[in-house]
């Protein structure tokens, strides 16, 4: 029970990986709040409806975890909202919807951290953000070839900055002893077109994409006591994909 009553909010908890993230972190003894915009707020149940773009809905999705649980211990920055238009191609891509995609992504990554870090100073707290090999890597078009799957340049850029914005904070909170790390998944399976599972897993040398149970027990593992001297790393997750 490595995360023995640690109260962790996870963003984006309905989502594929999300669900799997609160699954693992209750079973390890922790209080998972899922922050979803997709759902009712209910305290019995652990789940928050907000905007994690909006500075008012995360100043208040933070008061309320303290006032009802007394503390917060851990934050997964796990939310992936974007616009209608991810993953048109390069030369189509809007200048504004650009903008919009980092501003969800990326800063709203930000600002959920600035605003719960006095709570994550007072509790000796951790942060778990979610990146991506494709934030490690360029992206390996070839996998794409006769699909209709779509690669979303901003992506790449926005989990990028993820992963090196995370070191920054490791630096600038350590000496408070608040952690920051961030976990890059491989490819998840998710009934993508044949053809594209294929060709993934023909690559990856441990010859299959990854699940969300190959994930959630990595995140669980850094927002633990057991990694408390781990911090500023991206935990690749990926089945040996960027090892070669």
């Amino acid at each position: 029970m490595i995360l023995d009553k640690k109260v962790i909010i996870v963003t984006g908890g309905s989502g594929l990986l999300g669900r799997e993230i609160i699954k693992d972190i209750t079973s390890k003894g922790g209080i998972a709040i899922n922050v979803d915009i997709g759902v009712e707020t209910n305290l019995k149940n652990r789940n928050i409806k907000a905007d994690i773009t909006s500075e008012i809905s995360v100043e208040e999705t933070i008061s309320l975890v303290y006032q009802n649980f007394g503390k917060i211990d851990g934050l997964v920055n796990n939310a992936y909202p974007r616009t209608e238009d991810w993953g048109a191609v390069f030369e189509e891509i809007q200048y504004s919807t650009w903008q919009k995609n980092v501003d969800m992504q990326m800063n709203a990554v930000f600002l959920f951290i600035q605003k719960i870090a006095p709570y994550l100073i007072e509790s000796k707290g951790s942060v778990v953000s979610m990146a991506s090999i494709y934030g490690v890597v360029g992206n390996d078009m070839s996998l794409y070839e006769n699909t209709k799957i779509k690669t979303a340049p901003a992506y790449t850029a926005i989990k990028g900055g993820i992963i090196n914005f995370t070191r920054y904070l490791s630096a600038y909170y350590g000496s408070k002893g608040v952690r920051f790390n961030c976990v890059s998944p491989g490819g998840i399976f998710d009934n993508q077109d044949p053809i594209f599972v294929n060709n993934y897993e023909n690559k990856v040398p441990m010859g299959r994409m990854g699940s969300p149970k190959d994930i959630a027990p990595s995140i669980s593992f850094l927002l633990s006591h057991e990694a408390q001297y781990i911090t500023g790393q991206n935990l690749i997750v990926d089945g040996g994909w960027t090892a070669i």
